[in-house]
């Protein structure tokens, strides 16, 4: 297997000729039994060195009467105990400041990335100049996959700061031999700066979340620019599920005339292109050479057969500094055996990372996840470009409510045009849910827009069961 070994070494002055569909042919296309075999060599030596580094996993596994010797197959290696996030932050609050699971000195650090802490205490990634290598490498090649060559000029239009998603998207844009143009996001008016840039430059590949390339084509359209003159062929994106979902995607490439790929997993398992999808458009492949990943039974977090559904667990095949072993996402997809038509080997997810079990909400004892609500109000004719999801409580019983903006069209049309989308917002989403939601017209510009990753739910059932007490 090309330059397959533990620890990880890459030939940098490597690349494959443009014309080359992959960037290691073996490894990517190889028959998946073989490929497993080797995975399972590499988690025993994964393992091995996360048992003599790291505290961490060596109490957890001592207590779960699990050792390395003792993996002898794929199978054995689904009784490892599963890593959870708040097991990092606790271990971080105790081992300042990377952690008992680190594995590397603190000396050995050569970028310090991490969450916000907006929702609790922060967790740091310790990136190893080693590891840093190593993400640009894997990002290089799943960015090839997409068909991102030399020739291309990237566009990365998303925060550098502590969230990894730009970060990881320049180095694997360098690695390739690509021209990066690391543009950022976030300050005040760089929206509208991006689209001067953007028709200037003309760079011809795309880097952000689903709702900044929307957001962008809004701001282009109120300057009177079409977007289609900015000469893109690819956007990919990660961070927000929109990618995968078809009326989502459609919109973006019909605005942009460009192809929509989808990837991303989690920061803490970076490099979190591990699952990205490749020319094919089949869905995201579980680049499983890069990191191991299980869709498991979020109850058992056992393996759920092919075309079955859970959430993803994650292990690092090639990072030294803060291995992730049976790391559990709380992610929703489903997932299917390759091959791809692309040639690659990998399973896939055919709908992406399409939501999260912990963002699933109960109306009415119905589940609801936000993305089908997102699926259905952006496949309406006279749909604006955003909406919100509202959950509350009127004595004992739920209410859904959906503000959905409507387009300049449907407000030029009148209150009839108005009327008809919601009427058509209301039977659609009830079909789809299974539970009638309350669907809310608000005009053009009403609802806030994001360069980041979008955050349409809003429930506040809690809030009324405490104005009860």
């Amino acid at each position: 297997m090309e330059s397959w070994s533990w620890p990880p070494r890459f030939a940098e002055d490597y690349r494959p000729s443009p014309d080359e569909h992959f960037w290691f042919r073996r490894r990517e296309t190889m028959p998946a039994g073989d490929r497993d075999a080797a995975i399972l060599e590499r988690v025993r030596e994964v393992m091995r060195y996360c048992w003599d580094k790291a505290p961490f996993y060596r109490r957890k596994w001592s207590e779960a009467g699990v050792h390395p010797d003792g993996i002898r197959s794929l199978e054995d290696f689904e009784r490892v105990p599963v890593v959870r996030k708040d097991e990092l932050r606790r271990a971080q609050a105790e081992h300042p400041p990377f952690g008992d699971y680190a594995c590397v000195e603190p000396s050995e650090v050569g970028h310090i990335h991490g969450t916000s802490g907006t929702t609790g205490r922060p967790t740091a990634f310790g990136i190893s100049r080693g590891d840093w290598r190593v993400i640009a490498n894997e990002h290089a090649r799943v960015m090839w996959g997409m068909g991102i060559r030399p020739t291309d000029t990237v566009f990365i239009g998303s925060f550098f700061s502590l969230y990894m998603g730009s970060w990881g998207a320049l180095i694997g844009a360098e690695r390739l031999g690509a021209r990066a143009f690391p543009f950022g996001a976030g300050a005040p008016g760089q929206t509208r700066r991006a689209v001067v840039w953007l028709r200037e430059l003309r760079p011809t590949v795309f880097y952000g979340t689903p709702s900044y390339a929307l957001h962008v084509a809004e701001t282009a359209s109120e300057l009177g620019i079409d977007v289609g003159e900015f000469g893109l062929r690819i956007l990919f994106f990660s961070g927000e599920p929109g990618a995968s979902i078809p009326s989502i995607r459609g919109k973006i490439e019909r605005l942009y005339g460009a192809r929509v790929f989808d990837s991303g997993s989690m920061a803490e398992i970076s490099p979190w292109m591990n699952l990205g999808e490749s020319s094919a458009h089949v869905g995201m492949l579980c680049w499983q050479d890069i990191v191991y990943t299980e869709v498991c039974d979020p109850s058992t977090f056992a393996r759920v057969p092919y075309g079955g559904e859970g959430t993803p667990v994650y292990t690092s095949l090639e990072r030294l500094s803060q291995p992730m072993v049976r790391l559990v996402s709380g992610d929703l997809t489903r997932w299917e055996a390759g091959p791809s038509p692309c040639g690659r080997t990998y399973p896939y997810l055919p709908k992406g990372i399409y939501g999260r079990i912990d963002e699933m909400f109960t109306v009415r004892g119905e589940n609801v996840y936000p993305s089908a609500i997102d699926e259905v109000v952006s496949a309406l004719p006279g749909y604006g470009g955003e909406h919100r999801i509202l959950i509350t409580r009127a004595e004992a019983m739920d209410e859904l409510t959906v503000q959905i903006e409507f387009d300049g069209a449907t407000r030029a049309a009148g209150d009839d045009a108005v009327e008809a989308l919601r009427r058509r917002a209301e039977g659609d989403l009830r079909a789809v849910l299974g539970v009638g939601a309350r669907v809310v017209p608000v005009a053009p510009g009403t609802l806030e827009r994001t360069e980041f990753k979008a955050r349409r739910v809003l429930d506040d059932r809690d809030l009324w069961a405490k104005a009860r007490r």
